[in-house]
């Protein structure tokens, strides 16, 4: 029977606790947004900074290249390479590997967006010679 006394002087403890933090973390939350426009930063970039994703410039320096040798090509062989390198079953590490291919992805998107990007401005320069 002493388990039910204990049990309620957690729930007593357990309970405002609860409610406390139910208050705060929304409040936190708008004051980081309020912080991060007043330095500048908007509202899309600080909510991808609390979904921890990685930005273009940290993929590019995950896969070790620059904006300039982004190509398809370039950007595979990177990541043949530290997957491999990281390999789990050699002693290598899955975050490391997860991060690879986030990368992967990311400057993949990229790269598509920049052909894609070309491919307008080629059409709308023949367009407009014509």
């Amino acid at each position: 029977m002493a388990i039910g006394p204990l049990a309620r002087i957690l729930a007593q403890v357990i309970v405002p606790v609860v409610a406390v933090l139910a208050r705060a973390l929304p409040a936190a939350y708008a004051q980081a947004l309020q912080n991060a426009k007043k330095q500048g930063v908007n509202p899309a970039q600080a909510t991808s900074m609390l979904r921890k994703t990685i930005t273009q410039q940290e993929a590019f320096q995950i896969l070790n290249l620059s904006e300039s040798e982004a190509s398809a090509e370039a950007i595979q062989k990177q990541y043949d390479k530290y997957m491999a390198a990281n390999d789990v079953s050699k002693g290598g590490s899955f975050y490391l590997q997860s991060k690879v291919y986030r990368a992967k992805e990311l400057l993949q998107e990229f790269e598509k967006g920049a052909r894609t990007e070309m491919k307008k401005e080629s059409n709308q320069s023949g367009s407009s010679n014509q």
